[in-house]
């Protein structure tokens, strides 16, 4: 077992997809050629650098932004390049399955035997990730898609990365 990771989403978990409460700021981006628009708030970078540095875990993306999060959100809250998880498009329904059964897939694989802390929105991500034979120990703290990360998700996920290093 290697040192604890903390996954990282972005939209509906840094990127709220409601307008935001007081700290967010509005950026617009391009990644692969498309227009975004992103709520982002500068004070999560600190907040999940302390989260991992306090507990021993290390930071890396679970989203479909992939590497492009390190380009045009990394940089806007404060945050080094991080490690990602490759996580393909997903194919569509007539491949089976749901979008929280694909992340947790690829999740799940790429965490290996390291315990991890997800941050995530997707409603069935719980119940996939936990029929996912392979994953690791894990803690998903379910985002509300509206508000994104709270002070109360990154208490949960420090108390939970805690209490597994003991």
């Amino acid at each position: 077992m290697g040192s604890p990771v903390v996954l990282l989403d972005v939209d509906g978990v840094l990127n709220p997809f409601e307008r935001p409460h007081r700290g967010f700021q509005r950026h617009r981006c391009v990644p692969d050629g498309r227009m975004f628009r992103l709520w982002l708030n500068p004070a999560h970078g600190p907040s999940l650098l302390d989260l991992a540095e306090s507990t021993g875990a290390e930071l890396a993306w679970a989203s479909y932004w992939c590497d492009n999060a390190n380009v045009w959100i990394a940089p806007r809250i404060g945050l080094p390049e991080l490690p990602f998880v490759p996580i393909p498009r997903f194919p569509g329904a007539e491949q089976g399955g749901t979008l929280g059964a694909w992340k947790a897939r690829h999740v799940a694989a790429w965490a290996e035997s390291r315990p991890f802390v997800w941050f995530e929105d997707e409603p069935d991500a719980t119940e996939c990730i936990a029929a996912e034979t392979d994953a690791a120990e894990h803690l998903l703290v379910e985002v509300d898609p509206l508000t994104g990360l709270t002070d109360e998700h990154l208490a949960a996920a420090a108390t939970w990365l805690r209490a597994i290093s003991r």
